[in-house]
């Protein structure tokens, strides 16, 4: 009994120092175009990189906010987002989930701005992310 305390212990604190390793390390190797101009727009700021269909994305928190930014290998941003609470959503949005979704809560909200300046809203439910236009007009579904 003894032993089987010991090694669930064991394993406890075994996870416990992975989870914290994995909030702070880069988890992919990035290009240092794409390191660079994260840290010349966030300079005090330690991101944990993804890759995401060939392009970078960095998560990180801001001022107290979960944020995301999205660069090409070339180190180009392509897009931001900032985690909103679900009741800052649009009311557009709430609307539509609660007709076409009946049943589902939103988990959370996030607010995209592109680098053309468009932006977009998405509302994550049970698996599945929903991204509607600056109007709260639905665009698409895109698994979580």
């Amino acid at each position: 009994m003894k032993n089987s305390i010991a090694i669930l212990a064991i394993f406890t604190i075994a996870g416990a120092t992975s989870a914290l390793n994995a909030q702070t390390k880069t988890s992919v190797q990035t290009p240092l175009a794409v390191t660079a101009a994260f840290a010349k727009e966030h300079p005090n700021v330690k991101p944990v990189w993804e890759k995401e269909k060939g392009a970078f994305e960095a998560g990180f928190i801001e001022n107290k906010q979960k944020k995301s930014a999205l660069y090409t290998p070339a180190g180009v941003k392509t897009e931001s987002e900032v985690e909103i609470s679900a009741s800052s959503l649009p009311d557009p949005v709430k609307q539509y989930v609660k007709t076409h979704y009946k049943g589902n809560t939103i988990k959370e909200g996030a607010k995209i701005t592109k680098s053309n300046g468009e932006v977009n809203y998405e509302a994550a439910i049970k698996g599945k992310d929903l991204i509607f236009d600056h109007t709260g007009k639905f665009i698409k579904e895109a698994k979580d």
